[in-house]
């Protein structure tokens, strides 16, 4: 990446993949490599088939989805990482106005 941005005047971005040929460099290593920007395009692609996978092999073993509950995440974890309550608030004030 370094010699690439030596001979480059443009901004240089890496395209990090698990399991390719590029080693898996930590952030500070690419800035140093001057990397100016990073994808992961299939990271928590990997990670959520995984789980996935471990999801319905538990229910197909135990018939029941129990025993990874732990592991989930809440309805409440996903509606605060998403602004669900933000998101109602404004769509409540928005049909408010029209039913005025």
């Amino acid at each position: 990446f370094r010699d690439f941005a030596r001979a480059l005047p443009a901004p240089i971005l890496a395209n990090i993949t698990e399991f390719g040929q590029t080693p898996l460099l930590t952030v500070q290593e690419l800035a140093a490599a001057q990397v100016g920007m990073v994808l992961y395009p299939l990271s928590a692609f990997r990670a959520m088939n995984r789980a996935a996978q471990r999801t319905y092999e538990a229910i197909r073993r135990d018939g029941t989805q129990r025993g990874v509950l732990d592991q989930m995440q809440t309805r409440m974890e996903l509606y605060e990482s998403i602004g669900y309550f933000a998101y109602e608030e404004r769509l409540d004030a928005l049909y408010a106005d029209k039913a005025a």
